[in-house]
């Protein structure tokens, strides 16, 4: 584990008591956290994106900010949804994005995950023959990644009177990292071998669509090692890198233990899409103890990046408080070094 950082759901309402945790109190705290990240040498902030739902809907206004704000923290997403995208629209912002981020950009994307509401990508005007949207995400996908590569998508008007001239323009602006940055989220080890052969980064996701019986550590390092395989067979140049996520909270006072202490399980197994899946477990223990924990779980030894997935509805302090724990008693027993 080279680098660590967070993934916040965004949520926000009702917190019970009579208080209420609104949009704009979630986004400005989020761009807080991540400039005390930054201080403290956290390599990565990263915000979920989920569509009709009190949560992140809209990355990119949120992780310009950040990075306009920071110097060295990479600022991401875990996962946009593909089905819901514009791909040059999407490629024109992530350009902006990265640009802005000085290359501190850790972009993910997908096909996504279920949302609160029925193909809810179809009320954003984009439409499928998949029952799950697979083919729409996998058609945004190829044009967005020709845009982002430079390929030229639309012919030039040679009587235009802001240049014209003849051939094909690509999409402006263009960022040289951005193909360099772009992670896929996989759940499944076909998805992780597709994103392998692509040339693209794999986040490999809080759930595998698969049960065998096996730990989902275990399960998930079976992804990573098929992933790096399909990366070397295609001969991409460059090293692919690899994310987990994972509910780490180590308890270092009362509080924590009052916070956290019941949070701790097993991993567990259920149906999402109709798939019989795999989810992870949430480790809350002392730091000895969750080093050892962490230290057995195969996946998060052996990827590149661990996510630590934050309950962002407690605010700026607690969220903090978590970040420095790991970042200084736990983190280094695995292998980090702050940046």
């Amino acid at each position: 584990m080279r680098r660590f950082g967070t993934l916040s759901f965004g949520h926000h309402g009702p917190l019970g008591g009579g208080r209420t945790l609104t949009a704009q109190d979630n986004l400005l705290q989020a761009i807080d956290l991540a400039v005390a990240m930054d201080e403290l040498g956290v390599d990565v902030a990263g915000v979920r994106v989920h569509h009709f739902a009190r949560q992140h809907a809209a990355p990119m206004p949120i992780l310009s900010a950040m990075a306009a704000r920071t110097s060295r923290i990479h600022v991401g997403t875990g996962v946009i949804d593909m089905r819901y995208e514009n791909p040059l629209y999407l490629a024109e912002e992530a350009a902006a994005l990265d640009l802005i981020a000085n290359g501190r950009l850790m972009l993910g994307i997908s096909r996504g995950s279920p949302e609160t509401v029925v193909r809810g990508y179809e009320h954003f005007g984009y439409r499928g023959d998949d029952e799950r949207g697979a083919d729409l995400a996998a058609r945004n996908l190829d044009l967005f990644l020709r845009a982002i590569e430079g390929e030229g998508i639309a012919e030039r008007d040679p009587h235009s009177p802001f240049g014209g001239g003849s051939g094909m323009q690509r999409i402006e602006p263009h960022s040289p990292s951005l193909r360099g940055n772009v992670w896929w989220g996989a759940g499944t080890r076909d998805t992780a071998v597709r994103t392998g052969e692509r040339g693209m980064h794999l986040m490999s996701s809080t759930l595998l669509t698969e049960e065998r019986g096996l730990a989902f550590g275990d399960l998930q390092a079976e992804q990573l090692a098929a992933y790096r395989d399909a990366w070397r067979d295609a001969g991409h140049a460059g090293t692919p890198q690899t994310s987990v996520s994972r509910s780490i909270f180590p308890i270092t006072t009362q509080e924590d233990a009052l916070l956290f202490g019941g949070a701790a399980g097993r991993d567990q197994v259920g149906v999402i899409d109709g798939l019989r899946s795999t989810f992870g477990r949430t480790y809350a223990a002392e730091p000895d103890r969750l080093i050892e924990q962490l230290r057995a779980d195969r996946a998060v030894m052996e990827c590149d990046t661990l996510l630590l997935t934050i309950p962002s509805q407690l605010g700026v302090e607690p969220n903090l408080r978590i970040v420095e724990s790991f970042a200084r008693h736990v983190a280094p027993a695995l292998g980090w070094h702050a940046s």
